[in-house]
């Protein structure tokens, strides 16, 4: 029996059809072969297509939100992979004062130009919660082959941080040190008041025996 579930957000719907795998135990309600898969964004054309680029959008998309998140956004995905997302400026997506990333697609047919489309966050962020529905979802169980959800690396961080940002906090510490030590060396020393000096003591002298 066909099954079909959907994932719905306010400018994002996903579908999936398919069948149980009953070779591998599945129950009657666990889609294990995949038949088909849309996915309706608002304001742009319906995507279909196999099971490949169903895989190529999750192991994309959701790497990208994760590293829009921590505030290092980056491109994702191979020039040989189906399906490449980037961030772009708002003025070559059409969108004024905010952040677009731009999601391309490409056919597997021959001769078929690749399909791009552009979001702004709050359609990339209903895009992202139907993914991770699908990708959460025990009834379906495709056994993509995903990149594991795993912090990033210090090191991925720093890279994405320009060098005088880096510098400025130590420059402003040796600078914060230096203005320190050229004020200390402005500061008078305080004056040492003069001892007056003890005057010596007087010797007795035994009184003079008149003559006799």
């Amino acid at each position: 029996m066909k099954l079909s579930y959907r994932y719905e957000q306010t400018s994002c719907r996903l579908r999936i059809d398919g069948l149980p795998d009953l070779s591998a135990g599945h129950g009657p309600e666990v889609i294990g072969i995949l038949s088909a898969w849309e996915l309706d964004l608002a304001g742009h054309p319906t995507l279909e297509g196999k099971r490949d680029h169903l895989q190529s959008l999750l192991a994309v998309v959701l790497p990208y939100a994760r590293h829009l998140v921590s505030s290092v956004p980056q491109p994702m995905g191979a020039a040989t992979d189906p399906v490449q997302m980037e961030p772009i400026s708002s003025s070559r997506a059409g969108l004024r004062n905010r952040l677009a990333h731009r999601l391309r697609l490409h056919s597997s047919q021959p001769d078929t130009q690749p399909l791009e489309l552009s979001f702004d966050d709050a359609e990339l962020a209903d895009l992202v919660r139907c993914l991770d529905q699908l990708r959460l979802d025990p009834r379906v169980q495709l056994g993509f082959s995903l990149p594991p959800d795993r912090p990033l690396h210090r090191r991925e961080i720093l890279e994405r941080v320009p060098l005088r940002q880096r510098l400025a906090a130590p420059a402003a510490g040796l600078a914060a040190l230096a203005i320190t030590a050229a004020l200390g060396l402005m500061v008078p020393l305080p004056r040492r008041t003069a001892t007056p000096a003890a005057s010596p003591a007087a010797t007795p002298t035994s009184p003079l025996t008149p003559p006799r």
